[in-house]
């Protein structure tokens, strides 16, 4: 039996971080070692909300940072094709076949947009973001995409995904499969600053790559409970960012259960608490650098899974918009008119 298609990824905007992790690239891991797995590096989605000539001058470097990432989290590189998505012109073709499938009405209702627009600081949303997930839908189903693992944020575009899959082939016949979503267990992520999900663009982020002293500094400077002013002072553990992590983070179970009693009860400082937390993250990340120092010292390696990738996703793509095409009678509309001017082009070549 083939192994049903995986399609992933991200926007090439820099180094990947731990709310990254726990949103995707963990299912990402487990779920490629069993699924034909694509993921794309997602350059056109990222000109929604940074499009400047500085921001497409970052994209080479910024793609190969990532797919190191993804290589160092665990992802198998011959068990993964990795593609960039600018590379592929005809997933814009397949794009504006699909704009046609979903009203402006059923996008504004995608809540994900609006929050993406203001972390962006627009006054106004463009339209290239308001027509996000169809862009992210076309990703998804030029290679026929089976499963697509997705964190909370970005459900609410896949389903529309799923509705312009059903909307096609209710119009033109059977030709895409309605992808599956694989919730993480783990949706978000708080920010080291307590202020909302960890993100790249707020500075609350620890990234996958961060060496032990970077992971410490960052640590060290984590937002926790306001209200506690000593270490004798009873702390709240519900909503305290130290905490989520140990949670996440941490498998001492035991370990983490005591800190919770302790700080509780106001007998353990933040200082010990965040020590505790230094320790389990990088005995979390050393492997993901070991992995990830492996995969640099090849240098070129990751270019070449890239450019492979993208070559051979371009051949699926091709395929699949042929088929687009045909099912929708495009390609017959063309055929038609070419071959009445194929008999009029004889007709007046031939001497009266």
């Amino acid at each position: 039996m083939t192994a049903a298609r995986m399609l992933t990824g991200d926007r090439p905007t820099g180094r990947l971080h731990l709310g990254h992790y726990v949103g995707s690239i963990a299912n990402r891991v487990q779920l490629h070692q069993r699924h034909d797995s694509y993921f794309i590096i997602a350059d056109l989605h990222m000109l929604t909300t940074r499009n400047s000539r500085a921001d497409i001058q970052q994209v080479s470097r910024n793609a190969r940072e990532m797919v190191t990432d993804i290589l160092a989290a665990g992802v198998e590189p011959d068990r993964a094709t990795f593609y960039l998505q600018s590379a592929i012109p005809e997933v814009g073709d397949l794009n504006t076949l699909f704009q046609n499938l979903v009203t402006v009405p059923r996008l504004e209702r995608v809540p994900s947009l609006k929050e993406m627009s203001r972390d962006a600081g627009k006054d106004e949303m463009p339209y290239g973001l308001l027509g996000y997930p169809v862009l992210q839908a076309a990703d998804i189903l030029c290679v026929k995409g089976q499963v697509v693992p997705v964190g909370k944020d970005n459900a609410a575009h896949v389903e529309v995904t799923r509705e312009i899959a059903r909307r096609f082939n209710h119009l033109y016949g059977e030709v895409f499969p309605v992808p599956e979503m694989i919730m993480s267990e783990t949706p978000t992520l708080i920010g080291t600053d307590g202020q909302g999900k960890m993100s790249k663009s707020k500075g609350n982020a620890i990234a996958l790559s961060d060496d032990p002293a970077a992971v410490r500094r960052k640590v060290m400077g984590m937002y926790t409970d306001p209200n506690r002013v000593r270490a004798d002072v009873p702390g709240t553990v519900e909503g305290n960012p130290v905490f989520a992590y140990h949670d996440v983070f941490n498998p001492d179970r035991s370990k983490i259960a005591e800190l919770k009693d302790r700080y509780r009860a106001g007998r353990v400082g933040d200082v010990e608490v965040k020590e505790e937390l230094v320790v389990a993250l990088n005995r979390f990340l050393d492997p993901i650098r070991e992995r990830r120092a492996r995969f640099e010292a090849a240098s070129g390696l990751v270019d070449e899974l890239i450019v492979e990738g993208t070559e051979r996703t371009r051949v699926e793509v091709r395929r699949t918009l042929v088929e687009v095409r045909r099912a929708m009678g495009l390609t017959s509309a063309y055929t038609q008119v070419r071959r009445r001017a194929e008999r009029y082009r004889k007709a007046v070549a031939t001497p009266a």
